[in-house]
């Protein structure tokens, strides 16, 4: 099982900072979130929004694996 993390809104609007989920690829875990939280999906397609596998930032589709550590992070700010 993967280990996502949400951070800063996108933990707002989910209502959950961790949980584990057992998903193959990104896109399936993205499509899983979507479906279970509508307004979470949106967030997570909104302009900005990155996502870390094992902290490392992926573009793209990339494959799960267990224990891997999903991170969304929601855009930075500041100056």
């Amino acid at each position: 099982m993967a280990r996502v993390l949400l951070f800063g809104r996108l933990s707002d609007v989910a209502g959950w900072r961790e949980r584990q989920v057992d998903s193959p690829f990104l896109s399936a875990l993205r499509a899983e979130l979507s479906g279970e939280d509508a307004a979470l999906g949106e967030a997570l397609a909104g302009k900005g929004v990155q996502v870390a596998l094992d902290q490392v930032i992926v573009r793209g589709d990339a494959a799960l694996n267990a224990g891997t550590e999903v991170a969304f992070l929601p855009p930075m700010s500041g100056g």
